[in-house]
């Protein structure tokens, strides 16, 4: 069903972020990333503890592809 608009302003699309307007039968938006981070990087809570004397990120990966993505 058609929809009225008004005037509308688009401040940010991040990467793989969809603005649609309109009758749509199917959003699908596609992106991927790869993080890499050490020992105590996502610690969430009021008061994290962590004691990481030695910590080393090993970030060499073999494969080279990791997430095949296909479409437009």
């Amino acid at each position: 069903m058609p929809a009225i608009l008004g005037t509308f302003k688009v401040v940010n699309v991040s990467s793989g972020g969809v603005v649609h307007i309109g009758d749509v039968g199917v959003i699908a938006p596609k992106a991927a990333s790869k993080t890499y981070a050490g020992s105590g990087s996502f610690n969430t809570g009021d008061f994290p503890a962590t004691y990481n004397v030695v910590s080393s990120t090993n970030t060499n990966d073999q494969d080279i592809n990791d997430e095949n993505m296909a479409g437009l």
